[in-house]
């Protein structure tokens, strides 16, 4: 009797085991613990490989989006946006979150994405053409502004983002650009990001 309880507790101690490893590994998997760390390098020979398509894709997206919007954009595949946001500029061209659509998840060729993307003068051909130019300089997000932040990969529960300047990191500017934790300053066109998103600013992982 003493041997079939003890037996009958080890299974349940087996099976609960089992259980909490699926479900770790369920919970680590979905805040990025398995993805890729990128480097420095690999952040910028990956620039420099595709620097036309970059520059295509930020003119882009300068020509789509009106003067008077903020726009961001990020597709999880051809189907679905991982985010998407847009929203009005104030007078000194700043976005407000508080009064600007903003959702995740959303299927492209749905209702509520048309009649957003309708105030921008946009259509699902536009969304094509966009999706192609990330695809090409092998980006998945991009943010409207100077200078345009573009969204290279997510990992863990942040995002490497180029920072691409029309004239260049104003000098006062630099040190702030450089701060070798959420930026590290590569040249006056192009600053690298890592962003933490949702969790708040972290830094670029550890080479």
């Amino acid at each position: 009797m003493v041997k079939k309880i003890f037996k009958v507790t080890l299974v349940i101690l087996g099976v609960f085991a089992i259980f909490c490893g699926v479900y770790l590994g369920f919970v680590l998997n979905a805040l990025g613990a398995f993805d890729k760390n990128y480097t420095t390098d690999e952040l910028v020979a990956n620039y420099n490989k595709r620097k036309v398509e970059i520059a295509h894709l930020k003119r882009f997206f300068n020509q789509v989006v009106p003067e008077h919007k903020f726009v961001e954009i990020e597709f999880k595949n051809d189907s679905t946006l991982y985010r998407l946001g847009v929203g009005p500029l104030d007078s000194l061209g700043k976005s407000n979150y508080h009064t600007m659509f903003l959702e995740w998840d959303l299927h492209v060729k749905s209702s509520k994405v048309d009649s957003v993307i309708k105030t921008l003068g946009w259509t699902q051909k536009t969304l094509q053409l966009l999706k192609d130019k990330l695809d090409k300089a092998e980006c998945i997000q991009i943010e409207s502004g100077e200078p345009a932040k573009i969204g290279f990969k997510r990992s863990g529960l942040g995002m490497y983002f180029y920072n691409v300047f029309d004239q260049g990191v104003p000098d006062s500017l630099i040190t702030h650009y450089n701060d070798k934790c959420n930026y590290i300053f590569i040249n006056k066109m192009l600053v690298l990001e890592y962003a933490g998103g949702a969790v708040g600013g972290q830094c670029f992982p550890l080479e």
